[in-house]
C-alpha cells in the first residue's frame, strides 16, 4: 500500500468524522433556535409585563383624577383649579383653562361644595403611553340650589390619559352620562 491509497481503516473514520460533524452542526443550530425563541418569548413576557404595569399605572392615574376633578368647595376654587390643571395636558388643559371664569361664576353663585365618594375605575384601552379609562364616581353635592343639603350623585367620565415622564396626563375628558340620585 502506498501513502495515496486509503487504507480501510481511514475509509471507515471519514464518514465517522462527517456524521459527528453533522450531528454537532445540528446540534449548534437547534441551540442558536432555542436561544432565539427563548430570547422572543422572553421580550414579548417584557413587553407584555410592561403594559400591565402601564395599564395599572394609568387606571390609577385615572381613578384619582376622577376624585380629583369631582372634589371641589366653591370657597376655594384656586387650589381646585390649580389641580386640575397640574394634571391635564393638551385640549383638555386649554378647555379647562379657557371655561374656568365661567365655571368659577357658576360654582361661586351657587355655593356649590361637591365631595367624591367611591370611584370606580376601569381601562378600556391602553398602550404603555396612552390609555383610554372609564371612571364612575360617587358624589355628594351640595348648592344654594339643595338648600345645603348634599344630594348624592354619580358622574360618568371617560379619560384619554398621556404619558408624560412618569406621570399620567389627562389630555381629554368627556361626561357621557351625569345621573343624580333620587
Amino acid at each position: 500500500m502506498t501513502d495515496t491509497e486509503d487504507s480501510p481503516e481511514s475509509e471507515q473514520a471519514a464518514p465517522r468524522w462527517r456524521r459527528t460533524g453533522t450531528i454537532v452542526a445540528a446540534a449548534l443550530l437547534v441551540g442558536a433556535g432555542g436561544l432565539t425563541a427563548g430570547g422572543w418569548f422572553g421580550w414579548q413576557y417584557q413587553r407584555g409585563t410592561e403594559l400591565e404595569r402601564s395599564r395599572a399605572e394609568a387606571r390609577d392615574a385615572a381613578c384619582a383624577y376622577g376624585s380629583l376633578l369631582s372634589t371641589y368647595d366653591a370657597a376655594d376654587l384656586d387650589t381646585y383649579f390649580a389641580a386640575v390643571l397640574d394634571h391635564a395636558t393638551g385640549a383638555w388643559k386649554q378647555e379647562f383653562e379657557s371655561t374656568s371664569g365661567d365655571l368659577r361664576d357658576v360654582l361661586v353663585q351657587g355655593e356649590v361644595t361637591s365631595t367624591a365618594g367611591s370611584v370606580q375605575c376601569a381601562v378600556a384601552t391602553g398602550t404603555v403611553d396612552s390609555a383610554e379609562a372609564i371612571v364612575v364616581v360617587d358624589q355628594s353635592i351640595t348648592s344654594v340650589g339643595t338648600q345645603q343639603q348634599p344630594r348624592r350623585g354619580q358622574l360618568s367620565i371617560t379619560l384619554s390619559l398621556d404619558r408624560s415622564g412618569d406621570r399620567w396626563l389627562t389630555s381629554k375628558v368627556t361626561s357621557p352620562l351625569l345621573r343624580t340620585a333620587p
